[in-house]
């Protein structure tokens, strides 16, 4: 008998994982799934392997499934045994997947009368359908934070009422960039993965350039916060901004290449190629937010120590400090318009000038 899908090597034996396999095995597991995380990839072989498990249950050691927990059956009704035949996931006729397309990269709502596919009423049009061969159907939403209000508002509906004998699972890396309703009707699940966060496993000397570009940041913050006055001055600062912004994105390429380099052989042989770019995207994207962040964290820590060293102009530090982490925020928003990373860092460190010169 064929095994089912190995969970992540990070993952196996953890807690979590051992209510998913109790839950699956007890027939407990809710019709409803949110799977989110830093890594795509991480996220999608956990439910692949959940899928797995639901609708290859036949081919496993430990026989057929039992009838949904909660629900009755006709005697008469005519029963659908497993199959003893295992499918990968991505073939399993009983398996549905919706994802994001497009240059926009969000879920499409699809037409009323005749919805296209890889859109939300094909989507749900399908999960309706009895299964064929399983005792249930899976249908994984890619990217779920990528559906728009139509989308999202149709798709509610379905979990409101789920179709019998479906289990929904959700992959996102913006759980709040969900409805609350939606994230309301699921049962939620985090997973981490080690090799995701950022630089904290990179090689030495990436680790090194990126203290670089932190102090190199904060050797600016300084310069401006002791006054630009002089034309020179200013055209330096200036000249200051692209170059931190050139280095900030040749560490996010090198670290995005290298953790890339590390995850693409974990990932699912069954993924197609607009899969494995959706995956790749989202190690990048997780790994700007991340450097992002550090870069927040680096203006607090400069404010702080202007605090500390201004005494006779705190309320001036303080809002400063509050403009530019505002500032960073907002700038940091348009990055999910697809915004460059590179334009981003050149109009939050432009506008700092703005907030921190001394004149």
């Amino acid at each position: 008998m064929t095994a089912p899908l190995a969970w992540p090597s990070a993952l196996a034996g953890t807690p979590t994982v051992a209510v998913l396999e109790r839950a699956i095995e007890r027939e407990r597991l809710s019709h409803s799934l949110l799977l989110h995380g830093e890594n795509l990839g991480t996220l999608a072989y956990v439910a692949h392997a959940i899928a797995d498990r639901l609708l290859n249950r036949g081919a496993f050691a430990g026989g057929a499934l039992g009838p949904d927990q909660g629900e009755s059956r006709p005697k008469a009704a005519p029963t659908v045994e497993p199959s003893q035949q295992h499918f990968p996931v991505k073939h399993h006729p009983d398996f549905f997947s919706l994802r994001p397309s497009g240059k926009a990269r969000d879920i499409k709502i699809g037409k009323a009368d005749a919805p296209e596919e890889n859109t939300m009423r094909d989507f749900i049009s399908r999960l309706s359908l009895s299964p064929t061969i399983a005792r249930r159907k899976v249908g994984i939403v890619y990217e779920a934070d990528r559906m728009n209000a139509s989308t999202s508002n149709a798709f509610l509906k379905t979990l409101e009422e789920p179709p019998g004998r479906s289990t929904l699972i959700l992959l996102t890396t913006r759980p709040y960039a969900l409805l609350p309703t939606i994230r309301s009707r699921c049962l939620h699940f985090r997973f981490t993965d080690a090799s995701h966060e950022a630089l904290a496993d990179s090689e030495p000397a990436l680790q090194e350039k990126w203290k670089s570009v932190l102090a190199g940041y904060a050797a600016w913050l300084g310069q401006l916060a002791e006054g630009v006055t002089e034309k020179r001055a200013v055209s330096n600062q200036v000249l200051g901004v692209y170059g931190l912004v050139t280095r900030f994105q040749a560490v996010l390429t090198a670290a995005t290449d290298q953790v890339w380099k590390e995850q693409k052989e974990k990932l699912p042989a069954e993924l197609d190629d607009d899969e494995v770019a959706a995956i790749q995207t989202g190690i990048a994207n997780g790994l700007r937010l991340k450097l992002f962040s550090e870069i927040e964290h680096a203006t607090r820590d400069f404010g702080m120590k202007q605090l500390s060293a201004s005494a006779d102009a705190p309320e001036t530090v303080r809002r400063a400090l509050a403009s530019a982490i505002t500032q960073l925020e907002h700038d940091v928003g348009l990055l999910r318009l697809n915004l460059n990373e590179g334009a981003v860092l050149e109009h939050f460190l432009l506008s700092s000038l703005r907030i921190w010169a001394k004149r």
